[in-house]
């Protein structure tokens, strides 16, 4: 049984990998204003009314707690500039926020990589729906905002990041 397990978290892992997603690092705070964040391609738009989005979180990860309790976050959208923020926040490099350029939210006081984003959307915790490995985390959107229009998205798919092809 262990080995059927494996092979299906492997064949998986390929399934989900051959369809390219958008990247953002959610970001937020704990109680002393530390900054906590991951990457991120598991998010997607739920409701209009009420503005909501869903991301997902690891149940491993240091920043779903601190999520949890400050029961706000940030989602920077990133622009394809923004790979190596990306990159800083899918790693184990203990001063990330060292690393981007960021600045507090006007809605949260929580970190938003405006540098690197096209956009961002501030959120308060609306809903946390424990689901395997992970949290499906569903934010009310407090605030939001298109920052790069002429910025091409950044996406990760094939385990490579992309930029969104530009227009002809």
């Amino acid at each position: 049984m262990a080995d059927e397990t494996a092979v299906a978290a492997t064949a998986f892992r390929t399934l989900m990998a051959s369809h390219p997603g958008g990247v953002a690092v959610v970001t937020t705070a704990d109680e002393d204003g530390v900054p906590y964040g991951f990457t991120c391609t598991a998010l997607c738009s739920v409701s209009l009314d009420p503005p909501r989005l869903l991301v997902c979180a690891a149940h491993g990860g240091r920043t779903l707690p601190v999520l949890t309790a400050r029961g706000t976050f940030v989602v920077n959208m990133l622009h394809a500039d923004g790979r190596g923020a990306a990159e800083v926040f899918t790693s184990r490099t203990a001063d990330r926020f060292g690393q981007v350029s960021w600045w507090s939210g006007p809605a949260t006081g929580l970190p938003v990589l405006g540098d690197d984003a096209h956009a961002v959307a501030e959120c308060r915790v609306a809903a946390l729906h424990p689901c395997g490995d992970h949290t499906i985390v569903v934010g009310d959107v407090l605030r939001s905002e298109v920052r790069a229009t002429d910025r091409a998205p950044l996406l990760y798919g094939r385990r490579r990041f992309a930029a969104w092809p530009s227009e002809a």
